[in-house]
């Protein structure tokens, strides 16, 4: 089971300041920054399998949580320092990060951390999933570039930094999607469009430490998704649905902005008006902006998103318990394990911001709430209440 030292790992990215010797219109969170990151390798793998070139996705998300352990545990180094570092000490430096991650990964189920150790000391582990990765890093960091540039126009040395950024990403360019973002707009406009959830702080009316963002939220609910999936045991397809339906499962938002839940819940038949204006604007300005291919499986992951649901003879079913189906041939996904994460990841939230000594009336009762309404819930035998009771 997830220890709580693992849980505050997560969250530490979310103060985690990106470009912090910049001029910036606001702060950059490394949170973010990685959410970002697994939703634009989303696209570029998805365009690789278009060009029959194939992805183990099971590889290619347990490497972006690996990386993102990595990331935290060597913090706020400079990219240059990074790399002149690893050029060095690579494997001395990994196996440092191995040793401190040991004790939260090696209770995890499935060889989670002897992965993690083939990943971080195996130069060939992986090297597909590697490059989608690495590429989707460079994209990510190019598009937070593009907001600072115009503010650091006359900083010495930015002008390298921008060449830098235009070259890493050149350096991918045998990849389909890389060359596909670059050129097409309407695709280049979904990565953007998922970008701007993080200018949505949630928790919009309590003052907060962490202030975590949407985009960030996506992320640590994905992230919390997959590992519980490899707790109950799920099926490769199942555990690919789970970590993508969690990390889009607040996609609408970018439309919709967040709307808190007793407004939602104030008046009778409001969250279903809501949830269909919603469907309507995922219908006409997200779709779009991706190839017609990936409708079906974008709408399977966002639409009805807390509820347990299987694939049968093409169209979407609703399932009382998606464990049932743990076959890939079902692509079942839990919704209800999306949901759980997600009321987790707000408890914690409500939780650490109380810790760090902000006594707010509306942390305090929605954290009990939070507790008193989820903390009980079974769903194949995951411990919640011990999960919350990290808090």
């Amino acid at each position: 089971m997830i220890t709580k030292d693992l849980i505050l790992r997560i969250f530490s990215a979310a103060n985690i300041l990106r470009w912090n010797d910049h001029i910036r219109p606001f702060d950059f969170f490394e949170l973010d920054k990685q959410a970002h990151k697994m939703i634009i390798a989303y696209i570029v793998a998805k365009f690789e399998e278009e060009d029959d070139k194939p992805v183990d996705w099971v590889k290619l998300i347990e490497c972006g949580i690996f990386e993102f352990f990595q990331r935290i545990m060597l913090t706020d180094l400079k990219p240059e320092v990074f790399r002149e570092i690893m050029s060095k000490k690579e494997k001395e430096l990994n196996r440092w990060v191995i040793e401190n991650l040991n004790n939260d990964l090696s209770v995890l189920k499935g060889e989670f951390s002897k992965r993690c150790s083939e990943y971080l000391l195996e130069s060939d582990y992986a090297l597909h999933e590697k490059r989608i990765l690495s590429a989707s890093h460079c994209l990510s960091t190019k598009w937070e570039f593009n907001i600072i540039y115009p503010w650091n126009s006359m900083i010495y040395g930015i002008e390298k930094t921008k060449n830098e950024i235009e070259e890493s990403i050149a350096a991918f360019d045998d990849l389909s999607g890389i060359k596909k973002l670059v050129i097409n707009k309407k695709y280049y406009g979904f990565l953007d469009l998922c970008g701007q959830l993080r200018f949505q702080q949630r928790w919009a009316q309590a003052f907060r430490i962490p202030k975590t963002t949407v985009l960030g939220h996506m992320l640590t609910v994905a992230i919390f998704a997959y590992l519980l999936s490899m707790e109950i045991n799920a099926s490769d397809r199942r555990k690919y649905n789970n970590f993508y339906s969690s990390l889009f499962h607040d996609l609408p938002e970018i439309l919709t902005k967040d709307i808190i839940k007793p407004v939602k819940s104030s008046i009778v038949g409001l969250e279903n008006i809501i949830k269909h204006y919603e469907k309507k604007q995922v219908v006409e300005k997200i779709l779009p902006l991706i190839p017609p291919e990936w409708h079906f499986e974008m709408q399977y992951f966002i639409e009805d998103e807390f509820l347990d649901k299987i694939i049968e003879n093409g169209k979407v079913k609703k399932v009382d318990n998606a464990a049932d189906f743990n076959d890939n041939k079902y692509n079942a996904v839990d919704g209800t394990l999306t949901e759980m994460c997600d009321k987790l990841c707000a408890y914690i939230e409500a939780s650490m911001a109380l810790e760090y000594g902000i006594k707010s009336s509306t942390l305090i009762k929605s954290k009990q709430t939070l507790y008193d309404k989820y903390s009980n819930v079974r769903k194949n035998n995951l411990d919640f209440r011990r999960l919350f009771d990290h808090f």
